[in-house]
């Protein structure tokens, strides 16, 4: 199976400033990959790459096809949603649809009714009359429509309450992903996707500073919350990072043989969040 995105060497200076600094990755079919940094890091810059938005110096494929190059080949196989991505306001519902099924060949008119049956939202109401909850389900329902095989999501939850980004997500896994197709995401909430996620990018100031399945992280990373008397000898092993949590030492290491740590303390793998953090502070000047 072709691979779905390969990226190599990508640079994007905006000015003085920095936003893609030798970025390589490659993403494989039926992946949900989550694309994780914080503000200003380099992620939106990254997306607009992938998806022939923006110039850049490198090579990026997608589908095997170049973005810059070919965007209309590519957006035919690719779906995109994001905050940022708001419906005019007085676009009615039914009219959303009209132009969906008017400007895409894979869009499925009957997929869209569907889904929208399951929500509150009338066919007449205008995007200004619907809440921030309703315009997000109208998005999907547009977007689960669309026979693509690449999903970028860019913070699609951001302002949701929890019932709604349960929602979301729900519908996407069970009604949507499946082994042909391949999810790049990007949120702040780590905690409510983690378990989702097939593979991380961790970018900081423009640089991957970690690429990885998460089945191989526990291979990697290590948690270790350290037993008062053995701190000493846990800190000689050169945590990438140390912590203190109520009363306890919580220290994070990288790359050791398997049986370093045994009998410092309690052990176990590292959630994806906690591993964010770290990687951000190691990566800090």
């Amino acid at each position: 199976m072709a691979t779905m995105i390969d990226a190599k060497n990508l640079r994007k200076r905006y000015g003085g400033f920095v936003a893609l600094d030798d970025v390589s990755f490659t993403v494989q079919p039926g992946r949900i990959v989550g694309l994780i940094g914080r503000n200003g890091a380099g992620k939106t810059t990254l997306l607009k790459t992938i998806l022939g938005l923006t110039t850049y110096q490198g090579k990026v494929q997608v589908l095997g096809i170049e973005p810059a190059r070919d965007r209309n080949q590519l957006m035919s196989q690719v779906c995109f949603i994001a905050d940022a991505a708001v419906l005019p306001r007085w676009l009615t519902v039914a009219h959303a649809i009209d132009y969906v099924a008017g400007v895409h060949p894979r869009f499925d008119r009957q997929r869209a009714e569907k889904v929208l049956a399951t929500t509150d939202i009338r066919r007449s109401s205008r995007v200004g009359e619907l809440s921030k909850g309703m315009v997000t389900q109208l998005h999907l329902a547009l977007i689960l429509a669309i026979d693509a095989r690449l999903l970028v999501l860019d913070e699609p939850t951001l302002g949701l309450d929890l019932v709604y980004r349960r929602q979301f997500y729900d519908t996407l896994l069970n009604d949507y992903f499946d082994k042909e197709r391949t999810i790049l995401l990007t949120t702040h909430q780590v905690e409510e996707v983690e378990h989702l996620l097939t593979d991380v990018l961790f970018i900081d100031r423009g640089h991957l500073v970690l690429d990885c399945a998460v089945d191989d992280l526990p291979a990697r990373f290590q948690q270790l919350t350290v037993a008062p008397e053995r701190i000493e000898q846990a800190q000689a092993l050169k945590p990438i990072h140390v912590r203190e949590l109520f009363g306890r030492t919580i220290m994070l290491y990288q790359d050791l043989p398997p049986d370093s740590l045994q009998g410092l303390g309690e052990l176990r793998t590292p959630g994806i969040a906690d591993l964010f953090v770290a990687k951000m502070q190691v990566s800090a000047p």
